[in-house]
């Protein structure tokens, strides 16, 4: 069971693997693109590739799919970046349902794991496999792998890495359930912190708060949703930027453009902008954007 880009390496590496899938779940199509036609998730791409059965369920509480599911006789549900399934359903197969979850849990429960680790600045990730239960996230953990968080990383490049670790870590999970030998380990509660959804205030760069936190959020939401600041009423995404070993001594979100760079004060050191994109345009460099953009030295973000 899963939907984005995210889940198809664990689906490859159940086929590639000769695992008897027995169905695939994913999201309903949905409409994509200008001219909105429906288009299929990348697992149901990957699954009717290989001829799989799929099944695209409007709500998972609906009784039908649950009898759906047990008509199948599965042994195990894997779950990779899909919906919350409902008891009714993960309590079906006699090896349980399990899931693979883009944090070191219990840290980071939740829809956005790899966007908060970086905002809050972790110098340390992972991926972990764990069973369901009724609570989101909280099943017993299986297994774990760590990856540090660099300072160059964003959200795009921990989601790049942790997509085939995660389909490794699935296969070893399935292996070791398979053979019996899965040692199930409580999660410790004391060290459960959220990982909520984005939400549309998330993405707003606040200039009066320190230069790291103003860069770790960028990375943390680069490239989507993304990361924006107000320029004149417009929205200016941004997606990568630096701190300079400079001290503000202007105003907070206050900009000073240079021929080949636009710096911004935060609430002590001084951004770089690096990427951003205007409304409407795709993009850019900071150098492009310069080139046809009007923004002078002493205005300001907001």
């Amino acid at each position: 069971m899963g939907t984005p880009e995210f889940a198809v390496p664990s689906l490859r590496i159940l086929i590639q693997h000769q695992y008897p899938i027995v169905a695939v779940a994913t999201a309903p199509d949905k409409p994509r693109g200008r001219g909105r036609q429906l288009s299929p998730t990348p697992v149901k791409d990957v699954a009717l590739l290989h001829q799989l059965p799929v099944l695209q369920p409007e709500s998972l509480k609906d009784p039908g799919f649950a009898e759906q599911i047990r008509s199948l006789h599965p042994e195990l549900i894997v779950v990779v970046a899909f919906r919350i399934l409902p008891r009714e359903v993960f309590t079906i197969p006699p090896l349980g349902s399990f899931n693979l979850h883009a944090s070191l849990l219990p840290k980071y429960r939740g829809a956005a794991p790899v966007n908060w680790a970086i905002i809050n600045g972790e110098k340390e990730t992972g991926i972990t496999t764990f069973f369901l239960q009724e609570r989101v996230d909280t099943g017993s953990l299986l297994l774990q792998e760590r990856i540090p968080i660099h300072d160059d990383d964003d959200a795009e490049t921990i989601h790049d890495t942790l997509a085939p670790m995660g389909a490794e870590l699935v296969l070893r999970t399935v292996q070791l359930i398979e053979q019996g030998k899965a040692r199930p380990i409580i999660q410790v509660e004391s060290l459960a912190s959220p990982a909520r959804k984005i939400l549309k205030e998330d993405c707003v760069l606040h200039w009066d708060t320190p230069a790291y936190s103003i860069r770790n959020r960028i990375r943390g939401l680069s490239p989507s949703p993304g990361a924006f600041t107000l320029h004149h009423g417009k929205v200016l995404k941004i997606f990568r930027s630096r701190v300079l070993d400079e001290k503000a001594s202007i105003d907070p979100g206050t900009v000073r453009v240079l021929p080949n760079a636009l710096h911004v004060a935060a609430a002590d050191f001084i951004l770089a902008i690096d990427e951003l994109q205007q409304e409407a345009k795709r993009r850019m460099t900071i150098e492009e954007f310069l080139r046809g953009y009007r923004i002078s030295s002493g205005e300001k973000f907001t």
